[in-house]
């Protein structure tokens, strides 16, 4: 019997699945207490997703209750009982059909991007906003309230987020009207969090947050950010709100700025919760008022907020620093904004962990660190530079000051500061020189890689060198030069401190040769301090220190030639009478006469050497004397007739040869290790030289089985041979290419491609036709890459198909790697050749769009040569199917006649130039920025930037089109440079509208580029437009407005006649040794073009509503000691008399009054207050904040406003609590000295004091504008 059937007596049988036993039907006639009888109409008002959940469960388990049926029937059952199995199994089936037909019937509504139905859940979620509005006014149980709105709450957050569409049904109102009783005070922390949660879900725009902000939930949102840690679930969802209606509710005036709908009650309450440090929320409330200051300045300046970050910028956390530099950085490009700020006190604090560094311990240098990075920040943009050099550069000069800070740590680490400001690379022997080390274990061999950069164009100087070049300008004329040498004077004898320092010096006496304008470079170079100190000898300890430093500086530029030629020289071509070349050049002619010799050897000495060799005494190669073997091949076989008598006479290129035979396992079975790599190239050099003579090819092709042999291995592999026989270890499997010398077989192979002979032996063996077939493998991905990379193909054949064969393979990492090795083909080839071109140009056209990424990489790369480039356009290729990322080749096409003529007659020029007089111009420059932002940042570095291109200002447009002559004539019937022209004298000084001041930059990039070539000059000179752009760069407001002049003059000053131009404007450019321009140009007045006009500081309104004062005395006396509490000095003594206040029953009103509390709420919501003084205020009344309060707070909120026409009511409000006693009144007989302390209030039947005409001693008013950082 099976086991999930149980007879329980012989008048009630349970039928159950295996799985549950959750229905149970009895055969008496009745049902179950624990069975359910299901009704189709329990469907009607719920979700199609819940209908169909239960038809699905009714549907399987009435299958259950048929499945245990039938299992009974074929039991034996009396008569009665198996006719009640059978009307059961009958209603079953009945049941379980109908529920299948109400499945299939259930109707197809109208569904969201989501998939759920919009009509249902529309329906829904008015229901739920209904079903809260019915428990608003149920008093039941506080708990199960709570649960019951937590549920419903938590049902509609559920349908709003599946639910998009329905948000926008919903009317703000009625959701938050039915939501604000949960947010009162007697409701739980999680019951509040949900209802924040609703209405964070319910906005969708900024009309739905206006709509939002009239329903008076400001209050509410204070209590939740003034509650502690204990709440957190309630604060994050708040926070999570604000967050929701700066992002949807701020209405943007242009630009990055614009109207954030907070009230400033709700500001200064997120601030108090941003300044408390034990605050889990902080640093996401710190974030958040970094944006509002992006977002809306005035509003966070009226509320504090900039003070505040400006405090944190300085010593807040070291996590959130950059975030706030930055975003201080974007308020000092506009001088809208900037006004909030004050010149030589406010943003100079940044900098204070290392201007203040002096005495702190060694516990700072971690906060230095961090400041540090800020500072480089904040110098490697315009907005930052320019105003350090604001007051004479009183900030570059301070930086520069803290080098003299007689603190080693605190030198050492601002030097550092300096090597990454300049963006100077320390390679490792720097270490070295700094321990005071020798330096001869280093050479040059050791730093290859870092003296022979694979750049092209290393003499092309970049953007980030035209702004260090500026950098370098302003510190060396802040003094950074002296205070260098000052660090030098006090360690003669040396020291790691003064050997960096001398590194540092070296660099930047290198980086001013290379960068800056002969003029300023020769005075940096001078370096009269130090000669004038070696020259004196009268003072023999000046002297000393003037002479070791001149020494230092020689010994480190010694050693840089030494240990780093390319960053003297670049990696060009050598010259033919360059050390270098001479080296090589003696090496070939030892060799030749070496070979010439070897080829002259006689009879008794060849004998001779072929015996040393030890290959005819020994089979083992491990005895073969491998030096003499390889001078053998290289120098006397090479001799035809000494080739024929080693395989006729001696037989030993037989047992050479026979080494290397596949099968013979001795070569093949080598491990693949660095010292056995030697085999495989002697292998080589047996090939090249059996190549030269016709008794060695003879005896390859015909004699030896080392080519058939061969041939057997591919065959093992080969998916077409029907005769290859399968081997469960074929020679070229995975594994022995991997860990034997197999693979050497590919670079034989790969040799004997190089000589006609060669591959007529390889086409007689069909080796070809193995390759071909091997390149449908896609398993052999390794064998396949180690064919490609060993062939030749200098000699047009079959190598070729094979190559072309690879780069059409259906297999994508196998299409990669042969376009790849194509493009190195093309990269290392001295002259440009066609058939390289041709299979290139195929690839553009590819189905995959990463070969075709790669190959406009490549070609790109490639028509840097004039030569290739003329080639390519020669071959007219069709490039407009490869969209953006050909751009850059097809610009390229532009600066050659040929090719420009081919675009125009394709329609690519018109039709290009409309889209860059439109929209390109702006990407331009977003390009260029985003490029320099990441190249400046701390974190970024010039070789991992994400942009196409690499440093240098990237090809545009009217800068390709100038270089024809053609070009200049289509620019000239366009007239798109006079609208560029009018453009710039008509908004060369906007400083407001953010759109006109980036389609200003675009114009003068446009304006830069053209000038930038020899045949756009004369339209610039026509428009007299050099003048106005020189008038921006030292007029405008907007610091990166200047900057965008700065690299458009240097673009100007890249031909020799815009440098004579620029310097009739006092702009100098910086030339090569030859006297060509490098496209760097510097101002000769640097103050005039660095520094911004100073402006004063702007203090908003306070624009507070006057409310009538207290008239009672309880009020005036409690509102009095709340106001003190802002007051640090007086705030203990004033909570100590509130503490009293609250105990004592003629205050209790006080504490209990809903107007009273509206009036505390104003109060701290118009003055600083700590977080945890906010806390201990709302602590003291005892008035739960709900629908009812609020609504007596905003009655009490118009009853209480003055008339600002009126005058106010006279009344006692210059009595203030005073830390010395109530003044004038005199002490009761009880009173003692501590109680005069604690107790600062009056008794309630004391009669008035009256007013003295006198002022105080001390007057303790709240202060209500806070300047500079006072607390």
């Amino acid at each position: 019997m099976p086991s999930h059937l149980t007879t329980l007596s012989s008048a009630s049988i349970n039928i159950s699945s295996p799985s549950t036993a959750a229905s149970s039907i009895t055969l008496n006639g009745s049902v179950e207490p624990g069975s359910d009888i299901f009704s189709f109409a329990e469907l009607e008002g719920k979700e199609r997703n819940e209908q169909l959940e239960l038809l699905e469960a009714r549907l399987l388990k009435e299958n259950r209750i048929k499945d245990g049926a039938e299992n009974l029937l074929n039991m034996e059952l009396g008569g009665d009982l198996r006719d009640q199995v059978v009307s059961e199994l009958r209603t079953a089936n009945k049941t379980a059909h109908k529920t299948h037909h109400r499945r299939r019937e259930e109707p197809e509504h109208e569904t969201d991007e989501r998939g759920d139905d919009f009509r249902t859940a529309l329906r829904n979620a008015h229901d739920c906003i209904s079903s809260l509005a019915s428990l608003k006014t149920d008093n039941s149980d506080p708990a199960n309230l709570d649960r019951q709105m937590i549920g419903v709450m938590t049902k509609l957050v559920g349908i709003l987020r599946r639910n998009l569409r329905v948000r926008y049904d919903l009317n703000i109102p009625e959701v938050v009207q039915p939501v604000i009783p949960a947010l009162a005070d007697k409701r739980s922390k999680e019951c509040r969090a949900v209802a924040y949660r609703v209405i964070r879900h319910s906005l969708v725009d900024a009309e739905s947050v206006k709509k939002l902000n009239e329903q008076e939930i400001d209050w509410y949102i204070i209590r939740s950010l003034h509650r502690d840690n204990k709440s957190a679930v309630e604060k994050e969802q708040a926070i999570k709100l604000i967050r929701a209606i700066v992002e949807m509710g701020t209405v943007y005036n242009g630009g990055a700025s614009g109207a954030v709908p907070l009230s400033e009650p709700v500001i200064r309450a997120f601030i108090a919760v941003a300044e408390h440090a034990d605050d889990p929320f902080r640093f996401i409330c710190i974030q958040t008022l970094a944006e509002l200051a992006i977002l809306d300045t005035d509003l966070l300046a009226k509320t504090g907020g900039i003070r505040f970050l400006l405090h944190a910028i300085g010593e807040g956390p070291v996590e959130i620093t950059p975030i706030l530099a930055f975003t201080f950085l974007h308020i000092v490009d506009s001088p809208r904004t900037r006004v909030h700020l004050r010149v030589g006190t406010d943003l100079e604090i940044a900098l204070s962990a290392v201007t203040d560094a002096y005495g702190k311990g060694p516990e700072h240098s971690e906060r230095m660190q961090s400041c540090t990075k800020v500072i480089q920040l904040m110098l490697r943009t315009w907005s930052g530079l320019m105003y350090f050099c604001m007051d004479g550069m009183r900030a570059i000069r301070s930086l520069v000051d803290t080098l003299k800070i007689p603190s080693l740590e605190t030198r050492e680490i601002i030097l550092n500061m300096f090597f990454e400001i300049f963006n100077i690379k320390t390679p490792e022997w720097y270490q070295t020189f700094i321990a005071g080390k020798r330096l001869t274990t280093y050479h040059r061999d050791g730093l290859k890689s870092e003296s022979e950069a694979p750049e092209r164009s290393v003499q092309t100087l970049k953007l980030t060198d035209q702004y260090i070049a500026l950098l370098l300008l302003v510190f060396t004329n802040a003094g950074l030069i002296e205070a260098l040498i000052s660090i030098m004077e006090e360690s003669p004898s040396g020291s790691s401190l003064g050997r960096k320092a001398t590194l540092l010096m070296g660099e930047i006496l290198q980086m001013s040769n290379r960068v800056l304008p002969l003029s300023v470079a020769a005075r940096i170079q001078a370096l009269p301090a130090i000669f004038s100190m070696a020259s004196d000898y009268s003072d023999g300890e000046q002297r000393l220190v003037g002479v070791s430093a001149l020494s230092a500086l020689d010994s480190f530029n010694r050693n840089r030639t030494r240990l780093e030629p390319g960053a003297i020289k670049p990696p060009s071509r050598l010259r033919a009478n360059s050390v270098d070349d001479a080296v090589r050049r003696g090496q070939r002619q030892v060799e030749q006469a070496r070979m010439r010799v070897g080829m002259q050897m006689d009879d008794k000495t060849f004998q001779t050497l072929i015996l040393e060799t030890q290959v005819m005494l020994h089979k083992d190669h491990a005895k073969w004397n491998f030096d003499t073997l390889q001078e053998l091949i290289e120098g006397p076989l090479l001799n035809p007739k000494r080739m024929e008598e080693a395989i006729k006479g001696t037989r030993f290129i037989k047992r050479l040869m026979s080494f290397f035979h596949p099968f013979s396992h001795r070569f093949s079975d080598m491990h693949h290790i660095k010292v056995n790599l030697r085999w495989v190239r002697l292998g080589c050099s047996l090939l090249t030289t059996l190549m030269a003579s016709q008794d060695g090819i003879r005896y390859l092709a015909l004699e030896d089985q080392f080519m058939p042999q061969i041939v057997k291995c591919f065959a093992q592999l080969d998916p077409f041979n029907s005769q290859g026989a399968p081997d469960s270890d074929p020679m070229f499997s995975k594994r022995r290419i991997a860990e034997t010398l197999t693979y050497g077989y590919l670079e034989m192979l790969g040799t004997l491609s190089k000589h006609k002979e060669g591959i007529e032996i390889l086409e007689n063996y069909h080796i070809f036709t193995a390759f071909y077939h091997l390149s449908d493998l896609k398993s052999r991905e390794d064998l396949i890459k180690g064919i490609i990379e060993n062939l030749d193909y200098s000699i047009d054949g079959h190598p070729r198909i094979v190559l072309s064969k690879a780069l059409t393979s259906s297999h994508k990492r196998i299409q990669l790697y042969a376009t790849q090795h194509l493009g190195e083909l093309i990269r290392s080839s001295p002259m440009a050749n066609s058939w390289t071109l041709r299979l290139l140009l195929t690839q553009l056209y590819d189905p995959s769009a990463e070969v075709r990424k790669l190959a406009v990489d490549y070609l790109e790369e490639a028509c840097e040569s004039k030569d290739i480039l003329e080639l390519v356009v020669e071959m007219r290729p069709t490039m407009d199917h490869l969209g953006d990322i050909g751009n850059a080749l097809l610009l390229k096409f532009m600066s050659t006649p040929t090719g420009f003529r081919y675009l125009y007659d394709a329609g690519y020029i018109d039709r290009e130039m409309d889209v860059w007089f439109e929209d390109h111009n702006i990407y331009y420059v977003v390009q260029v920025e985003v490029f320099l932002a990441q190249v400046f940042s701390s974190a970024g570095d010039e070789e991992d930037h994400t942009l196409g291109f690499e440093g240098t200002v990237p090809p545009h447009f009217y800068g390709e089109i100038a270089k024809t002559e053609f070009g200049c004539h289509i620019l000239q019937d366009k007239g798109h440079f006079a609208e560029f022209a009018q453009f710039i004298r008509q908004h060369g000084h906007e400083s407001e509208d953010a759109e006109l001041i980036m389609k200003l930059k675009s114009v003068l990039w446009a304006v830069g580029n053209i000038g930038a070539a020899e045949g756009g000059l004369p339209f610039l000179e026509e428009e007299d437009i050099i003048p106005a752009v020189l008038n921006i760069a030292n007029q405008s407001l907007i610091p990166s407005v200047r900057g965008t002049c700065f690299f458009v003059l240097g673009l100007i000053s890249s031909t020799s006649q815009g440098a004579e131009i620029l310097d009739d404007y006092q702009w100098e450019a910086t030339l090569t040794p030859m006297g060509m321009p490098t496209g760097l140009c510097i101002p000769v007045e640097l103050d005039e073009f660095i520094s911004l006009p100073p402006w004063q500081q702007y203090i908003p309104e306070q624009c507070n509503i006057q409310l009538i004062p207290p008239t009672t005395e309880p009020e005036l006396e409690a509102l009095t000691a709340i106001q003190n509490l802002a007051n640090t000095v007086i705030a203990n003594a004033a909570s100590r008399s509130l503490a009293r206040m609250k105990s004592r029953p003629e205050y209790r009103s006080v504490f209990t009054s809903p107007a009273m509390l509206y009036r505390v709420l104003h109060t701290i919501s118009t003055s600083r207050y700590r977080l945890p003084v906010r806390r201990y205020i709302m602590d003291l009344f005892k008035v739960e904040l709900d629908a009812d309060v609020v609504a007596a707070m905003i009655d009490a909120s118009k009853k209480l406003k003055a008339n600002p026409d009126l005058p106010l009511p006279k009344t006692d409000l210059n009595r203030r609590l005073s830390m010395f006693g109530n003044i004038g009144r005199s002490r009761r007989p009880s009173e003692s000295d501590e109680d005069d302390e604690d107790d600062e209030m009056d008794d309630a039947s004391q009669p008035d004091v009256p007013k003295v005409k006198e002022a105080p001693a001390i007057a303790l008013h709240p202060v209500n504008k806070i300047v500079g950082f006072a607390y």
